[in-house]
């Protein structure tokens, strides 16, 4: 009893430490202030209404929601992809190619941005939303692969054979059986790249132009430029949409469990 009552005490103190930073900055979303401060002097939507207004801070919620959604896209394919493939053990330096994939993962943000830079830039992709794309799904796709290939460890393969022995082509297999029991996994990979594009400043940095700014990248150039409590209104509005995403996928998650 008491050790369990240590593990619940530590457990609550770990989420403490780090839902605090969180709590201490959302409330300032909705100050009538000018500055980042506390008190807060009265309540105000007054930064929401400016992230909605200002060209520069719609823009950049353009501009993340159009990478985000090509990035989710890109990535969740190629992911699951890499995940049915990796399921063949008999496959050659099937470890090695598991390791290529979730490298991105390990390398420094930085020596991947630079990396990126000089590849995109040889193919005339440097300041688009194409290179953009492909630059978050290299660090997105990882994700995928880690939620897909736990997803389809979990699946019988007696349940694929007895598909095939009635006739099923592969084909048909993967889109009758595998899938749809594989889905809970794809749906998780696809919030968790869609979360890490939004999230991505430094790639962002080395391979966007102008144009392309994101909506980390315009916060992150508000913080040097000048500190405003649109900064804790936008951050506000990353952790509702990655709360509601991942609601919809839970719920996603228990429709299809249902269904089988």
């Amino acid at each position: 009893m008491p050790m369990r009552l240590a593990r619940l005490a530590f457990a609550t103190l770990a989420i403490l430490f780090l839902v605090a930073p969180l709590v201490a900055i959302l409330p300032l979303a909705f100050t009538s202030s000018v500055i980042l401060t506390y008190p807060v002097p009265a309540w105000s939507m007054r930064w929401f209404t400016e992230l909605f207004t200002a060209d520069a801070w719609q823009r950049a919620i353009v501009n993340s929601l159009i990478v985000g959604t090509g990035t989710t896209l890109l990535a969740t394919t190629l992911g699951t992809a890499a995940s049915l493939g990796l399921r063949n053990r008999t496959l050659f330096m099937r470890g090695t190619f598991r390791t290529l994939f979730l490298l991105p993962m390990v390398v420094p943000a930085v020596v991947l941005g630079v990396g990126m830079q000089v590849l995109l830039a040889r193919f005339g992709l440097t300041n688009s939303y194409a290179g953009v794309i492909i630059a978050h799904t290299v660090v997105a796709v990882p994700f995928v692969v880690v939620s897909v290939t736990g997803a389809l460890a979990g699946i019988d393969g007696r349940v694929e054979l007895a598909a095939e022995s009635l006739g099923a082509s592969p084909v048909t297999v993967f889109r009758r059986v595998t899938l749809p029991l594989a889905m809970p996994g794809v749906l998780s990979g696809a919030v968790l790249a869609f979360a890490t594009s939004l999230d991505e400043v430094v790639l962002t940095l080395f391979v966007a132009g102008p144009n392309q700014r994101t909506l980390a990248r315009q916060m992150f150039s508000s913080i040097r430029e000048n500190i405003s409590p649109a900064i804790a209104a936008a951050a506000f509005l990353f952790i509702a949409a990655t709360i509601l995403i991942g609601l919809a996928v839970v719920l996603s998650r228990s429709m299809l469990a249902r269904r089988r």
